[in-house]
């Protein structure tokens, strides 16, 4: 049963999974719990060879997930906590870009944050027409991402519409999402089941050696050594500016910046 600090739930249908991130009333926004969870159920799919596709959701309809708890962030003290942070949120996202089968993303609302980083781990995204995506740090809470989360930004969006989420904290809507190559299909909310299956069934229908060696080869184009840049991660951790977002965040405040 789902408790407080949410839950991410493995259901399994022949050679399908469905993985579901289950914490509506928060928007399925991210505890220390679930990302162990949904860690370990990627781990645990990694060595099923009769599994030939992942689909993942958040429960609610109103989003996919709503970025990470920030209530959490309170225990951070320094710049030390996000680069520790910043690098475990890097190896649960290597853990589902590494699934070796084809990966659908199922996005009903919000992806933001976390949220949106998790879509771009997957290899197709698939999108109600109220889906919002963005990652507005610079308004909320002042922290930043990893290096890695940056490329996949910018790769998802191009640097324009990156900057625009970034530096403007301005949000991406599914249409603009979809004209950027982001998202691979955008539907009709109300569509948005029937779709999903006849993307499942697609890839059911194709060769899953195919499939299963295309991913491998194109991940083996992107790999890349990509500088951790802790300095800058440290930066922003260890401010004034990060404790001070994240009580008024939490506070449902605005905070006053002061670049320090």
């Amino acid at each position: 049963m789902s408790t407080a600090s949410g839950a991410v739930r493995l259901t399994r249908q022949d050679q399908v999974a469905h993985v579901v991130f289950d914490r509506p009333e928060a928007r399925n926004a991210f505890t220390w719990a679930m990302y162990e969870e949904l860690d370990a159920i990627c781990a645990e799919l990694a060595g099923d060879e009769n599994l030939r596709a992942v689909t993942f959701r958040g429960a609610g309809g109103k989003a996919f997930v709503a970025g990470s708890d920030i209530s959490q962030f309170q225990q951070f003290n320094g710049g030390d906590d996000g680069i520790a942070y910043e690098a475990k949120m890097n190896r649960y996202f290597r853990r589902l870009i590494d699934l070796p089968m084809p990966t659908i993303a199922i996005i009903d609302g919000w992806a933001v944050g976390g949220g949106l980083n998790i879509a771009a781990c997957c290899d197709i995204r698939l999108a109600a027409r109220s889906a919002k995506f963005g990652t507005p740090i610079a308004r909320t809470i002042g922290n930043c991402v990893s290096m890695e989360t940056y490329v996949r930004i910018v790769a998802g969006f191009g640097e324009p519409r990156a900057k625009r989420m970034l530096l403007l904290a301005e949000f991406i809507d599914a249409d603009e999402a979809f004209q950027a190559g982001f998202v691979t299909h955008v539907v009709e909310p109300n569509e948005l089941d029937e779709a999903a299956e006849k993307l499942v069934a697609t890839l059911l229908a194709n060769a899953p050696l195919t499939l299963r060696v295309s991913k491998a080869a194109m991940a083996r184009l992107a790999e890349r050594e990509i500088d951790p840049a802790d300095d800058l991660v440290s930066l922003v951790y260890g401010s004034q500016d990060f404790r001070r977002g994240v009580a008024a965040f939490v506070s449902k405040t605005t905070p006053k910046w002061t670049g320090r």
